[in-house]
């Protein structure tokens, strides 16, 4: 058969991270109707492989290309990429939402339901809103449903009487190429010089709540106007001579200001964050007599500093603090005393120890992952594989373990450039068991461990089943530690402290997983690990060749963890890390 007629796009381009929320929302919505499990999870798939790909689908359309020569996307998956590149509406999506209660969504923001929770409050107790939810709330009758319990009730309530159950807050990976495509954007138009998004978005946190843009330029009403004509923009919320707001067609709330070029660091500064670090630099300044704000540090009325960052720090008395620390958690304290951290970054990273092929659950095969891991400038990759306890991952067992083993010999065989590591990600087990035999192990360069299952454990159970699997002869590093799905599931109840303690006490590592919903250890475990002197593991935890890609996410949230290289278990060569590895196993 051959390639289907280009396609023309829309006159406001879909792009892949549109098919890719979309498929997400399909998804979202078969889960709670208990659909096909392996269906909602091709569509989960389709997603993550659309977030990572590098070309757009639009463009491969508009060139003939077949989209089922992609891995994972069949005849129906392609049919409504096309679809979507060619309308911009899914009548997938348009006939779920005809068929799942609209209030049933709503509750998909809150922290801790995911759609198999909102799918038992619907068909237990009845609810279909946010207001059916508070009510049961009121009653308690939440906690005691199956996977609920008193912790995850109480969060539920916070979130319905706080800022949580109002505007959603987004992924960083989500919010980044939006980022990009309108910095780009901007940047094009006539006068522009500088473009900068600050907030916690420059933070680098796990999830943004809206976005603020600064930009320097000779006229700002060109910029204004190309802001708010932004082909993503849905509604202006305000616009005027220096200043704009929008609002974005997934919801997101971006704002623009025109800075003046002698004004843009002290901008920069105040509108990056946090608040409470500004806070203590703004005290610093009142110490030495000076008055510090968004257009610059004044000693009386005259302006001393502001037209870079380094000026506004330096006229206070600091050194420039990365904007990752800027927590008012220690960092003006060290910087202070000389003792910031010189923090790791994306090109220290010599190695993935956490990635899946076809053999399990991955779209690509071990020597295209292989080939990528390369290209994205590691020298090692280990493999690792699901175990077979989570069937809908087609997961390993020992015998399938062995020959993926002999598998990845040949391969290195002929490999140039890269080493395959033999590893698995087996699961930790209710009692604390690993899901595969000694024998199985033994093989291994590294097993990494992880919990899939029996979330919802009491925090003594949880961490003793953890404790447990940690003391295992076969026992390298543990996977997503806390379990946590940025708004869809809660971290475990464990003990993290007593966790990470055991780790040291085992000379073991922990993972710092960079899957955007992961993003797990949180930049304070981070923290917690480097001070007990624990390595840390950045792990893409890569699907296809291009979630490569992530690992910039999980060294962003490793800096906010204050780590640095020698913190970082994968900025060691080859042959440091084997010997590492050995003492683990």
């Amino acid at each position: 058969m051959g390639a289907p007629a280009a396609v023309r796009r829309p006159k406001a381009s879909i792009r892949n991270i549109d098919v890719a929320d979309t498929f997400d929302q399909i998804a979202d919505l078969l889960a709670i109707e208990q659909a096909n499990p392996f269906r909602i999870r091709a569509y989960r798939n389709a997603a993550r492989l659309l977030r990572g790909h590098k070309r757009e689908m639009a463009d491969l359309l508009a060139e003939g290309a077949d989209l089922t020569e992609l891995p994972g996307i069949g005849e129906d998956l392609a049919g409504k990429i096309r679809e979507l590149v060619e309308t911009g509406r899914s009548s997938a999506l348009e006939r779920l939402k005809g068929e799942v209660p609209a209030g049933l969504t709503a509750l998909l923001h809150l922290p801790g339901l995911g759609p198999k929770r909102v799918d038992t409050l619907h068909q237990e107790l009845g609810i279909a809103s946010l207001d059916d939810l508070g009510r049961a709330l009121q009653k308690d009758r939440v906690a005691a449903l199956p996977g609920f319990g008193a912790r995850l009730a109480a969060r539920l309530k916070d979130a319905l009487a706080g800022p949580a159950a109002g505007p959603r807050r987004y992924r960083l990976a989500e919010v980044t190429p939006i980022v990009e495509e309108l910095s780009a954007e901007l940047a094009t138009v006539p006068g522009v010089d500088k473009v900068e998004v600050a907030g916690s978005y420059r933070r680098r946190r796990d999830t943004v709540g809206d976005l603020d843009i600064l930009v320097t330029a000779s006229a700002a009403r060109p910029v204004i106007e190309r802001f708010v004509g932004f082909a993503r923009v849905s509604t202006v919320l305000a616009q005027g001579p220096t200043r704009a707001g929008v609002v974005l067609r997934n919801g997101l709330q971006v704002d623009l200001r025109v800075v003046p070029a002698a004004s843009y660091g002290a901008a920069l500064y105040y509108f990056t964050g946090s608040k409470a670090h500004n806070i203590a630099v703004r005290r610093m300044a009142q110490q030495a007599g000076l008055k510090i704000n968004e257009y610059g540090v004044y000693r009386g009325t005259r302006r001393i500093a502001g037209e870079t960052e380094q000026s506004v720090a330096q006229a206070v008395g600091l050194p420039l603090i990365p904007p990752e620390l800027r927590e008012d958690r220690g960092e003006i304290a060290a910087a202070l005393a000389g003792k910031l951290p010189h923090l790791v970054t994306r090109g220290d990273l010599k190695g993935d120890l956490h990635c899946h092929t076809t053999a399990s659950d991955g779209h690509d095969s071990l020597t295209a992952m292989a080939d990528a891991a390369r290209a994205a400038g590691l020298s090692y990759l280990a493999v690792t594989e699901h175990s077979r306890r989570l069937t809908v991952a087609h997961g390993l067992d020992a015998d399938r373990l062995a020959r993926q083993c002999d598998a990845i010999d040949r391969c290195n065989a002929r490999l140039d450039g890269i080493v395959l590591l033999k590893g698995i990600e087996v699961d930790i087990l209710e009692d604390g068991s690993l899901d595969l035999p000694d024998r199985a192990l033994a093989r291994l360069d590294l097993v990494v461990a992880a919990v899939h299952s029996h979330f919802d454990l009491p925090a003594a159970q949880q961490t003793e089943r953890l404790l447990k699997a940690m003391e295992h002869r076969h026992f390298s590093i543990l996977a997503h530690p806390s379990g946590r799905l940025l708004g869809q599931r809660p971290p475990l109840n464990l003990d993290m402290q007593r966790v990470i303690r055991a780790a040291k006490a085992r000379g073991c590592c922990i993972e710092l997983n960079a899957q955007p919903e992961r993003l797990d250890l949180t930049d304070e475990h981070c923290q917690m690990a480097k001070a007990e002197g624990v390595l840390v593991s950045i792990g893409s935890d890569a699907h296809s060749v291009a979630e490569f890609d992530l690992l910039r996410f999980g060294v962003d949230q490793a800096r906010r963890g204050w780590l640095e290289p020698a913190d970082v278990l994968n900025a060691r060569p080859l042959g440091e890390l084997r010997a590492l590895l050995r003492r683990t196993m």
